[in-house]
């Protein structure tokens, strides 16, 4: 079988949660079958293409285009030209001389998109934060939203995936898609908490790194209004643990009005923003810290709290969306609105019993052991192989 898969999400130079999603599950896809063709299909002008994969499976083409993004993207919104598997089926001819069929294209993500009526398509929705969140937003992302219109695309989606049960509900309750052709997919770890050995070496090689004390209290994540991290940041002024020594990490890319949570961060001394993290560095990170918090207002999975608990570091995190869900009743939950609440269960599991932690610690390794990318890739599979 033919199938074609966009990676535009791929083009990206520092991997968010979707870039991370869709490599992961590729590699994972890409490792287990040999059977199925797979075509890639990315577009930019730029020279450079980012950090993509070199996947070198005999299955596996990939296929750039060098359209201009915005004139390339207005044409397929306006006249819905040209049909992405059209073109891709027109460069394997051209490439190869061979005359091909596709029979499912798999987005998975959003983005613009104009198909074949006979390609059938696997759509990847991960969660609804702009419908619902939609101040956490700017008004481009929120038009570019608007104009792909994501209920329209669910619609002719011949199926749409989710990565938790929360937000299988949120498309079925929202955009009114029946729960059959709905199907969870739960993502997986990242392969670099496998590859990484976190041992004492490497603990104290990214303490130094990045200038880490011994009582460090975590947020990692996108530096955006949705992750709710003034929230953290007023949490921890409040609940006074700065007087006994704690210090407030706050890492990940810089994202939409990142300037105004940058300025409340400032406002005390024993908080300090380290910037994107390297991948490899995650590991260490994680288990450095004495507490992990993320509180954020909505997510459709939760890659931070999977990752905390992969390595057995306590967790705080919103009692909301899919987060309870991933955490698996190995994290302390929080109305993400509640400052006093958030300031008082930091300070509780910081200063809880010894025990208590360590249970806590094993029951949190037990529940990353359900999340891998290779049971993700099987269950994909045996869709498209139906």
């Amino acid at each position: 079988m033919n199938i074609a898969i966009d990676i535009r999400s791929l083009l990206e130079p520092k991997r968010t949660g979707v870039g991370e999603y869709t490599f992961e599950l590729l590699d994972a896809l890409f490792k287990i079958d040999k059977q199925n063709q797979y075509f890639l299909f990315l577009n930019s002008s730029r020279k450079g293409t980012g950090i993509l994969p070199d996947w070198k499976q005999d299955n596996v083409t990939m296929l750039k285009f060098n359209f201009p993004n915005r004139l390339f993207n207005l044409f397929l919104w306006l006249f819905g030209r040209p049909k992405l598997d059209k073109l891709i089926l027109k460069k394997i001819k051209k490439q190869t001389g061979r005359k091909l069929k596709l029979y499912y294209w798999f987005a998975p993500n959003l983005n613009f998109l104009a198909l074949s009526k006979d390609v059938k398509l696997i759509l990847t929705i991960h969660d609804l934060s702009f419908l619902y969140f939609p101040d956490c937003f700017g008004w481009k992302s929120r038009l570019w939203h608007k104009l792909i219109n994501p209920r329209q695309v669910c619609q002719k989606a011949e199926l749409v995936l989710a990565p938790s049960a929360n937000t299988a509900r949120d498309i079925k309750s929202t955009y009114g898609i029946a729960m059959e052709k709905i199907k969870i997919i739960y993502p997986g770890l990242s392969s670099i908490f496998n590859l990484v050995e976190v041992d004492e070496p490497e603990l104290r090689r990214v303490a130094a790194k990045y200038n880490l004390s011994d009582k460090i209290i975590l947020f990692l994540g996108t530096i955006e209004p949705r992750k709710n991290i003034i929230g953290v940041i007023e949490g921890f002024g409040l609940s006074n643990l700065a007087s006994e020594g704690y210090e407030l990490i706050i890492a990940g890319g810089l994202g939409w009005r990142s300037e105004m949570i940058m300025k409340s961060a400032v406002k005390n001394y024993k908080i300090r923003y380290i910037g994107y993290v390297e991948a490899k560095d995650k590991p260490a990170l994680y288990k450095l810290a004495k507490l992990f918090v993320y509180p954020s207002l909505y997510e459709g999975f939760g890659f931070p709290v999977l990752e905390a608990l992969s390595v057995g570091t306590p967790i705080l995190t919103s009692g909301r969306s899919a987060l309870p869900e991933v955490a698996g009743g190995c994290a302390r939950l929080v109305n993400p609105n509640n400052i006093d609440n958030i300031a008082k269960e930091m300070r509780a599991i910081l200063t809880e019993g010894r025990e208590l932690n360590l249970t806590y610690k094993g029951m949190g390794l037990r529940q990353a052991a359900r999340f891998s990318w290779e049971k993700s890739a099987s269950q994909l599979l045996n869709i498209i192989n139906v």
